[in-house]
């Protein structure tokens, strides 16, 4: 024919029409805002290259954590900042400690609100790695015990899910025999099942004062190059008695995010970490983009790859705007 009878253009031709057809949507209860807590009060420590966000003291993270529920973000993802670190972060597991504060009261000031805690020990050991250094390498049996004492001591105090990131072999069927023995058999698990080493996690270093000392994480965190494996990790999780997986970093590993989704049913996170949230924000204040079409677009892109959850720093900026 001359011209062609089939024209996509008529359905994108007003925002109703458009609004009609979209395939992908985005619900405020996706979301999860990650949060960084330390001792004190009217703490509020701001983070310098991550704009919004800030270290802060359990008051001062409560008020966060209401403008949070109040704009329908669905939870919060707890990181610790302990006064004193050491060897084997014992801190992580103590019952007053930064998260273990937050959560108690959290479930008592903004009981609606998804409490996430991530479990890991990088924030509280002196070496600034994720678990106990033998030789100067992450001695991984080692640190399952630590890491599932960490995870009871959370379930105790009230979250409603353990997120356990440090990418330790059998760290998910090590957390689940110690939460069933402690009789918090009702506390779901969230893996970071594929959990990359990344240099988009540039800003969070500062934010949660996690810097290894010396030496990576390249021994324990994936290689960016492999999404076979991701898909190994994210099996051998499920098996371990992990009831969600999660997927880390987001915008760059799209594909594996979309991969994981095709392959398991349970429900799938994805993490738009510290880096790709100071791109588009340091992008934005140079006039170089648009930043809240940026922020939409970027979370638009997760979730349509597959995600059912999304932690993001823009959490409470975004939400608003799907009301």
């Amino acid at each position: 024919m001359a011209f062609p009878v089939q024209r996509p253009r008529r359905m994108r031709r007003t925002e109703p029409l458009r609004r009609l057809v979209r395939e992908t949507s985005l619900a405020p209860e996706q979301f999860v805002l990650p949060l960084f807590v330390r001792a004190g009060t009217n703490v509020r420590r701001p983070i310098e290259a991550m704009p919004g966000v800030a270290q802060t003291s359990v008051d001062e993270m409560l008020r966060d954590a209401e403008r949070a529920a109040n704009a329908g973000v669905g939870g919060v993802l707890l990181f610790g900042i302990p006064e004193h670190k050491d060897a084997s972060g014992t801190e992580s597991w103590s019952d007053d400690g930064p998260v273990q504060r937050a959560v108690r009261a959290l479930k008592q000031q903004v009981p609606d609100l998804v409490v996430i805690t991530d479990v890991c020990l990088c924030e509280y050991t002196d070496h600034g790695h994720c678990g106990v250094l033998v030789n100067g390498d992450v001695d991984n049996d080692a640190t399952l015990e630590l890491l599932a004492r960490e995870a009871v001591s959370h379930a105790r105090a009230g979250a409603d899910i353990v997120a356990p990131s440090d990418m330790m072999d059998g760290r998910v069927a090590a957390i689940r025999r110690a939460l069933d023995d402690a009789q918090c058999a009702e506390t779901p698990i969230l893996s970071y099942a594929a959990k990359f080493a990344s240099v988009f996690y540039g800003p969070f270093r500062e934010a949660a004062e996690s810097t290894p000392r010396s030496g990576d994480r390249r021994g324990y965190q994936m290689d960016p190059s492999n999404a076979r494996e991701a898909l190994r990790e994210v099996k051998l999780d499920l098996d371990e008695g992990a009831d969600a997986v999660m997927v880390k970093p987001a915008g760059p590993y799209l594909d594996v995010i979309a991969r994981v989704r095709r392959t398991t049913l349970v429900p799938l996170a994805a993490y738009q970490v510290s880096g790709e949230f100071a791109m588009i924000k340091a992008a934005a204040e140079r006039g170089w983009l648009d930043g809240e079409r940026a922020m939409m677009e970027s979370l638009t892109a997760i979730r349509r790859a597959g995600a059912d959850i999304i932690i993001s720093y823009f959490a409470i900026d975004a939400a608003p705007r799907l009301r």
